[in-house]
C-alpha cells in the first residue's frame, strides 16, 4: 500500500485495546500480513489496531530491524497477545502459503487485471469465506511504497479504501485499523458490538409532556413572556416543538419541572 511513513505517536491513544480472549476461534480471523514494516513502532501500533477489533494473526515479512522488537512491543500498549504470536517470514509466497483468499491492499492504480474492492465489500467476502472454512489475508506493504507489482499479483483481490486522491498516505496502523473495523462489523449487528449501550431507562410519555408543557406556559405567563397577548398561541405551538423534538426520560422531565419551580420561587420571593 503506498503508505508513507507518518508520525504514528499520536495515533497510539486514539483507541483503547479490548482486554480479555477473543469470543471465537482463532481461525475465523483475517490474517494481517505487513511486507517490509520499517519500524517497530509501526509494527507495534498495527497490533494494538488489530487487537481493538479482535483480530490477532501478525504475521511479518522481513521487518527491517529484526525480530522480536521491544519497540514493537511498548507500542503495542498491552496488545501482548498479539505481538507474542506474531511469525515471521522471509518471503511473501512463504507467508500466504496457507491461506485461500488475499487482498493486497494499495492506494494506486496498478497496471494489472484485478478485481478492486471497497473495504466494507470486501469484509463481508471475507467473512463468507472464512464461513465456508476458508482462510483470509490482507497484505500492507512498506511504509515509503507500499506493496510491490509482483506482492500484487500474488493477491486474489485489491482491496483499497476511499481517501482522497490529493492526500491518499496513511500510517500502516491506520490502514490496519479501518479494515479490522470493517471485518468486525461484517460479522455482526453494529449495535450489539458497542461495548455498552443507551441507558434502558423509562422515557416520557404524552401526558408527562403535556404537563411539562403547561408548567412551563405557566411559569412563562408569571412572567409576562408572551408579548404581545394576540402572538401567544403561536409562541407557546413553537415551544412544544421545540421540546418536543427531544427524546426524553421521566427524569428529564422531572429534573426540567424542577428547575422551572425553582426559577417560580425565585421569582415570587423578588415581588413579595
Amino acid at each position: 500500500m503506498d503508505y508513507r511513513l507518518l508520525d504514528v505517536s499520536i495515533f497510539q491513544n486514539l483507541v483503547t485495546p479490548f482486554e480479555g480472549k477473543k469470543s471465537r476461534e482463532d481461525e475465523m480471523d483475517p490474517v494481517i500480513i505487513l511486507v517490509e514494516p520499517q519500524l517497530g513502532e509501526n509494527i507495534g501500533t498495527a497490533a494494538r489496531a488489530m487487537a481493538n477489533f479482535g483480530v490477532t494473526d501478525l504475521r511479518l515479512v522481513r521487518p527491517r530491524d529484526g525480530w522480536p522488537s521491544e519497540k514493537a512491543r511498548n507500542a503495542a500498549s498491552r496488545a501482548d497477545h498479539v505481538i507474542s504470536k506474531t511469525r515471521i517470514f522471509e518471503t511473501v509466497e512463504e507467508a500466504v502459503a496457507d491461506l485461500d483468499m488475499v487482498y493486497a491492499t494499495t492506494a494506486r492504480q496498478r497496471d494489472m487485471l484485478k478485481t478492486v474492492r471497497h473495504p466494507v465489500e470486501a469484509a463481508q467476502i471475507m467473512r463468507q469465506t472464512t464461513e465456508k472454512g476458508g482462510k483470509v489475508g490482507i497484505m500492507f506493504g512498506r511504509e515509503r511504497w507500499g506493496l510491490n507489482n509482483d506482492e500484487v499479483a500474488l493477491a486474489n483481490e485489491i482491496l483499497t479504501l476511499p481517501v482522497d486522491p490529493d492526500f491518499a498516505s496513511l500510517n500502516i496502523a491506520q490502514a490496519v485499523l479501518i479494515i479490522c473495523y470493517e471485518w468486525r462489523m461484517s460479522g455482526q449487528d453494529r449495535k450489539e458490538s458497542l461495548p455498552f449501550e443507551t441507558p434502558d431507562v423509562p422515557r416520557a410519555n404524552k401526558e408527562d409532556m403535556v404537563r411539562l408543557f403547561g408548567h412551563l406556559e405557566e411559569a412563562l405567563d408569571e412572567v409576562g413572556f408572551f408579548r404581545p397577548p394576540e402572538k401567544r398561541e403561536h409562541m407557546v405551538r413553537n415551544l412544544r416543538n421545540i421540546l418536543q423534538k427531544g427524546d426524553w426520560a421521566e427524569q428529564e422531565v422531572r429534573t426540567l419541572r424542577g428547575v422551572i419551580a425553582a426559577l417560580q420561587r425565585r421569582h415570587e420571593r423578588h415581588h413579595r
